[in-house]
C-alpha cells in the first residue's frame, strides 16, 4: 500500500504543479490583457483631446477671420493696383522666359550647324587629298 501512495501523491504533486503554472499564465496574460486595454483607453483620450484641440483652433481661425478689420479703400485700391501689376510682370517674365528658350534653341542650333559645316569642310579636304593620291598612285 505504500507504493501505491506514492505515485498517487506524485501524481497528486504533478496536478498541483500544472494548475500553478497555468494560474500563473492565466494571471500573466490576464495583466497583459489589462495593460493593453488601458493603453486602449489611454490614446482613445489622446484622440478626443486632439479632436477638441483641433477644433478649438478652428473655431479661433474662424473667429480671426471674423474679426479681420477692413481696410480704408486707399489700402485696398493700392492692393489691388499692386496685385495688377505682379500679375503684369508675371506674364512678362513668362514671355521673357519663352523668349529666352527660343533663342536658346536657335542657337543651339545654329552651333551645331556650324560644326557640321566645319565638318563637312574637313571631310571634301580629306576626299580631295584622297583623290590626288589615288590620281598619283594610280599613274
Amino acid at each position: 500500500m505504500a507504493d501505491v501512495n506514492i505515485p498517487q501523491n506524485i501524481f497528486w504533486l504533478i496536478i498541483v504543479v500544472i494548475a500553478v503554472i497555468t494560474i500563473i499564465i492565466i494571471v500573466m496574460q490576464w495583466r497583459r490583457v489589462r495593460e493593453a486595454q488601458s493603453n486602449v483607453e489611454f490614446l482613445q483620450k489622446q484622440a478626443e483631446l486632439k479632436k477638441i484641440e483641433l477644433v478649438e483652433k478652428d473655431l479661433e481661425a474662424k473667429r480671426m477671420m471674423e474679426n479681420v478689420l477692413p481696410l480704408p479703400q486707399e489700402q485696398q485700391e493700392k492692393l489691388a493696383q499692386i496685385r495688377g501689376e505682379t500679375s503684369k510682370l508675371m506674364h512678362k517674365a513668362g514671355f521673357m522666359h519663352s523668349e529666352i528658350n527660343e533663342r536658346v534653341t536657335r542657337l543651339e542650333a545654329r552651333t551645331e550647324y556650324e560644326k557640321l559645316q566645319k565638318l563637312l569642310t574637313e571631310i571634301e579636304k580629306k576626299e580631295k587629298e584622297l583623290e590626288k593620291k589615288g590620281s598619283k598612285g594610280g599613274l
